[in-house]
């Protein structure tokens, strides 16, 4: 069974990943409007990783026969300065979660609540990769500067990442 209190920062997160999906999509709506479709579908596959998320959080706490409480996404960015902007506003955001993520098994480590450190200790991996990724692309950004045939190069990488389900969504994050 769920600490109450635990179970409302399950919530809050779930929240949380639903806000990024819907970041993630409009940054990928920014990056089609900008001509640079590989970038799109980059923040595409986000947007389907992170409602993952979402889902993982939600099975979680339903297994622990805690409650889920759905909550209004609030309103998000639709632009940006460039492309270089973009991707430096994910790993900002990014950065954000890996801080939420922290603070909720800071939480589990007060309560005593074991089940949900293990549970978690996939998402806090899973940041580390996201901010790596993100500040890769930031780098490449800032080597191409303004070579078209470079952002056409990183473009054409980016389109060819696939979707895969970022952890089992029984519930179990392993």
């Amino acid at each position: 069974m769920l600490n109450k209190k635990i179970e409302e920062a399950l919530n809050e997160q779930i929240n949380a990943e639903m806000w990024s999906a819907y970041l993630y999509l409009s940054m990928a709506a920014y990056c089609h409007s900008a001509g640079q479709p590989g970038m799109a579908n980059w923040f595409e596959v986000q947007f389907q990783e992170e409602q993952d998320h979402a889902k993982i959080l939600f099975n979680y706490v339903n297994s622990r026969n805690g409650r889920v409480t759905l909550r209004p996404i609030a309103e998000v960015p639709t632009e940006w300065d460039g492309i270089l902007d973009v991707f430096e506003s994910t790993l900002k955001h990014e950065q954000k979660v890996t801080s939420m993520i922290n603070d909720l098994y800071a939480l589990t480590h007060d309560k005593n609540d074991f089940a949900t450190q293990s549970m978690l200790k996939w998402f806090i991996d899973e940041q580390v990769e996201e901010e790596e990724n993100a500040q890769t692309i930031i780098d490449n950004i800032k080597m191409i500067k303004d070579n078209g045939y470079g952002i056409y190069m990183l473009d054409k990488e980016l389109g060819a990442r696939t979707y895969t389900q970022a952890a089992p969504l029984s519930g179990s994050a392993e």
